[in-house]
C-alpha cells in the first residue's frame, strides 16, 4: 500500500462515519431506529441494501464460485431469468409485507398465527442468523490480512496471536460504533455513501485491469481445462462438481420459496416509504448488481491469468510463494485470488478496492448486527414482557443486544473452523430457518386457508431436517452424499408438503386478509407519513399486469421496469437459442470466448458507468428527502412491534373488527 492507497482508504471511511454521526440526531423512536420511521425512497434502498453484498467475505465467496466453474455457471442461471423478473416487477412477497407494516418477520407471524409462533421463530431465526453470520466478519479480517500483506500471527504479552483476529476485533469495534449511533437511520445513509463512492471506485477497477490484461490471456487460461470441466463452455462442463446445473435449478427454487425469508436485513424489508417504493428498490438493485457484476468477474479471472498464465510467471513467483505459506487448505483456496489481486494491482488501484470492501464489510456487517440484535429483542423479549418497554428503554435493549451479538461473532470467529465453501455454508444456516419459514411467509400472505398448526408443521420439519444436515455434514464431510445445496432443497419440499396439507386438514374459517394487509374498508388504519394508500388495481388485462405491473406504477415506473424485463428476457432467449444451436451444431470454443468477451466483459462494464450516474443522482437526492421525511413526521410511541390481538398496538381502536370507527 503506497500513500495514495492509503488516502483513497481513508478519505471514504472518515465521510462514512461524519455523515453516521450527523443521522443519530433523528433517531428520535423505536420505529426510527427498526425501520427509519418507514421513510425511504427507492434509490437510498437500493443502494444502501447493495452494499451489504459488496464486502470482501462476499467477493471471496463469489471468486470461490467463479475459479471453480468460470463463466458456465452464467449460462446456467440464465433459465432464472423469466421468474425473477416477474416476481421484481409484481413485488412478490415484499409488497404485501410492506403492507402489514411489521417491522420484524416474527411480528407478521404473530399477526398472521400467534404469538407462540411468533416467539419460536424469532428464536429459530436468531439462532441461525447468528450462526450464519459468525464466519463473516473472520473471513473478511483474513482477506484484508492476505491482502494486505501483513504478518498472519503478532506476538501480544508473549503469545502468538492470530492477526485476524486483532482486525476483526477492530473491524467490528467501528462497525459496532455506526450501527449503535442511529440504528437504521444511520446504516441507510452511510452505506448509500458507501454505494455511490463505490460505484465510481468500481470504474477505475476496470479500466485499470482491462489495461492490464488481453482477452486473449484471460481466455487461455479459461480454455485450459481438463475434459468435461470448460469454464467457457457450459456443455461440457459436466463434470463440474457443486457449481453445476443442478446447484443453479435448486438454487432457483430455493431463492422463490426463501423470498425475504433470511432476514439479515430486515430492516430494509419494513423501510421504505410506501409497498411500492419497495417492490421499485428491488427493481432498481437489479440493474445496479448488473453494474457491479463486471468488476467481481473481472477481479477474478484477471487473478486467475495472473496466478495461471506464462506471461505472469516471473511476476506471480512470490504470490504462489505467499499462497504456498497457508497451512490451512480451506483458507488457502479462498485466498489465492485476493492474494494475487495484492499483487498485481498497481498503487491507487489496490487502495480503491480495498476501500471498497472494508466499506462494504461495514455496510454488511452492520446490517448483520442491527438485524438480528433487533430479532432478539423483538421476537423473543417483546412477546414475553406482559407491559411494554418505554421507548428509551426499548432502545437501550436494542443496543445492548446488537453489543451482545457482535461479542458472539467475534468468538464464533475466532474459534469455528470452517470446512464448508462460503455459499454451501450460508445456504445450510439459512435453511435452519428458512427451510420451513419459506411456506409459512408465502401461504400467510397469499393463503387464506393457512392456519397456525400448518405454519408450525412446516417450520418443525424444515429446521430440524436442515440442522440435521449440518451436524451430519460436519461429522462426515464429503463422504456424506449431500451438499448443503442439496440438504436446504430436501428440507424445503417436504415443509411446502406439510404446510399445505396440515392446514387443509386444520382449516375452520378463513383469514381476515383485508385487515392484515389494511386493505378495504380497514385502509384508514395508515397512521404513519410513508404509509400512503396505494392505487386501486383495475381489472383491466395488459401485457404489463401479466408482469406485474398495477396502477402504481409511472410512466418512468414503467420504463425502468418494462427495460429490466426486456434486458432479462433477451438473455432467456439468447440462452433458449444458444442451447438449441448447441445441441444441433456445438460451437467451438472460439466462438464461445468471443461470446463471453461481449457477455460477461463488454456490456456488463457498459452498465456499470451508466449506473454509476444513475445511482449517484438518486441516491442524492433520496438522502436528502429521508431528512426532509424525518423533520416533519410525527411521532407514535406506540409504533414499537408489540401485536395484540392479531393487530399492531399502535392500530388498536382505530377501527374495531368490523371495519367502522
Amino acid at each position: 500500500m503506497q500513500v495514495i492507497d492509503w488516502i483513497f482508504f481513508a478519505l471514504p471511511l472518515l465521510i462514512v462515519l461524519g455523515l453516521g454521526i450527523y443521522a443519530n440526531q433523528y433517531v428520535k423512536s423505536v420505529a426510527d431506529f427498526l425501520s427509519g420511521g418507514r421513510l425511504a425512497g427507492r434509490y437510498l434502498l437500493a443502494v444502501s441494501r447493495g452494499e451489504l453484498q459488496a464486502g470482501a467475505v462476499t467477493f471471496v465467496a463469489a471468486f470461490e464460485v467463479i475459479s471453480k466453474s468460470g463463466l458456465t455457471l452464467t449460462w446456467w442461471s440464465w433459465i432464472n431469468n423469466p421468474l425473477w423478473v416477474i416476481i421484481g416487477i409484481s413485488g412478490f412477497v415484499i409488497y404485501r409485507y410492506r403492507e402489514t407494516r411489521a417491522m420484524t418477520l416474527a411480528q407478521f407471524f404473530e399477526i398472521r398465527y400467534s404469538k407462540s409462533f411468533r416467539l419460536f421463530a424469532g428464536i429459530l431465526g436468531f439462532l441461525a442468523g447468528v450462526a450464519n453470520f459468525g464466519i463473516v466478519p473472520a473471513i473478511g479480517a483474513q482477506f484484508f490480512v492476505y491482502y494486505l500483506g501483513l504478518p498472519t500471527s503478532v506476538s501480544v504479552l508473549s503469545l502468538s496471536v492470530p492477526t485476524f483476529v486483532l482486525l476483526m476485533g477492530l473491524f467490528l469495534s467501528i462497525t459496532l460504533t455506526m450501527t449503535l449511533m442511529g440504528g437504521i437511520i444511520t446504516l441507510m445513509i452511510a452505506d448509500c455513501v458507501e454505494g455511490i463512492i463505490s460505484q465510481i471506485f468500481y470504474l477505475v477497477i476496470i479500466f485499470a485491469l482491462l489495461s492490464m490484461f488481453s482477452w486473449s490471456q484471460i481466455d487461455h487460461v479459461l480454455a485450459n481445462r481438463p475434459p468435461g470441466q470448460s469454464m467457457i463452455n457450459p456443455f461440457h462442463s459436466m463434470g463440474l462438481k457443486d457449481f453445476n446445473l443442478s446447484y443453479v435449478l435448486m438454487g432457483m427454487f430455493l431463492n422463490l420459496y426463501g423470498t425475504m425469508a433470511w432476514q439479515s436485513q430486515s430492516a430494509y424489508n419494513s423501510a421504505a416509504l410506501t409497498a411500492h417504493e419497495s417492490r421499485m428498490a428491488g427493481i432498481l438493485a437489479s440493474w445496479r448488481g448488473a453494474g457491479k457484476l463486471a468488476v467481481v468477474v473481472l477481479l477474478c479471472l484477471c487473478g486467475m491469468t495472473y496466478l495461471q498464465h506464462p506471461d505472469f510467471a516471473v511476476q506471480a513467483a512470490s504470490a504462489h510463494a505467499e499462497i504456498a505459506r497457508i497451512h490451512d487448505p480451506q483458507t488457502q483456496e479462498q485466498m489465492q485470488i485476493p492474494i494475487a489481486l495484492s499483487h498485481l494491482l498497481p498503487a491507487g488501484v489496490k487502495g480503491a478496492l480495498c476501500a471498497i470492501l472494508l466499506m462494504g464489510l461495514f455496510g454488511g456487517d452492520s446490517s448483520h448486527l442491527h438485524s438480528w440484535g433487533s430479532i432478539f429483542v423483538q421476537d423473543i423479549l417483546v412477546p414475553l414482557r406482559k407491559k411494554p418497554f418505554g421507548p428509551r428503554q426499548h432502545i437501550f435493549i436494542l443496543r445492548l443486544s446488537i453489543i451482545g451479538v457482535a461479542l458472539f461473532a467475534f468468538l464464533f470467529g475466532s474459534l469455528f473452523r470452517q470446512t464448508e465453501y462460503i455459499y454451501m455454508w450460508w445456504s445450510v444456516t439459512m435453511a435452519i430457518f428458512v427451510g420451513g419459514a419459506g411456506a409459512a411467509i408465502i401461504g400467510g400472505l397469499y393463503w387464506k386457508k393457512g392456519t397456525t398448526a400448518g405454519a408450525w408443521a412446516a417450520l418443525l420439519t424444515g429446521s430440524t431436517l436442515s440442522a440435521g444436515g449440518i451436524v451430519v455434514r460436519q461429522i462426515y464431510g464429503d463422504r456424506f452424499p449431500l451438499n448443503g445445496i442439496e440438504v436446504s432443497f430436501c428440507a424445503s419440499l417436504i415443509a411446502v408438503f406439510l404446510y399445505a396439507a396440515v392446514s387443509l386438514l386444520t382449516a375452520k374459517e378463513d383469514f381476515n386478509m383485508d385487515r392484515m394487509l389494511h386493505r378495504g374498508k380497514y385502509a384508514a388504519i395508515r397512521p404513519l407519513v410513508g404509509d400512503q394508500t396505494e392505487q386501486p388495481a383495475k381489472r383491466k388485462v395488459t401485457w404489463g399486469k401479466l408482469i406485474g405491473l398495477d396502477d402504481n406504477f409511472t410512466q418512468g415506473d414503467t420504463w425502468i421496469a418494462g427495460s429490466l424485463f426486456a434486458w432479462n428476457m433477451l438473455w432467456f432467449v439468447v440462452f433458449v437459442v444458444g442451447s438449441v444451436w448447441n445441441l444441433i451444431a456445438p460451437w467451438p470454443d472460439s466462438a464461445w470466448s468471443l461470446f463471453w468477451h461481449v457477455a460477461a466483459i463488454g456490456l456488463p462494464v457498459f452498465i456499470s458507468v451508466v449506473t454509476a450516474i444513475w445511482f449517484t443522482w438518486g441516491g442524492v437526492r433520496d438522502i436528502r428527502a429521508l431528512f426532509s421525511h424525518l423533520r416533519l413526521q410525527k411521532i407514535n410511541h406506540l409504533d414499537d412491534g408489540t401485536v395484540v390481538g392479531h393487530q399492531n398496538l399502535d392500530e388498536r381502536g382505530v377501527l374495531d373488527s368490523s371495519g367502522k370507527n
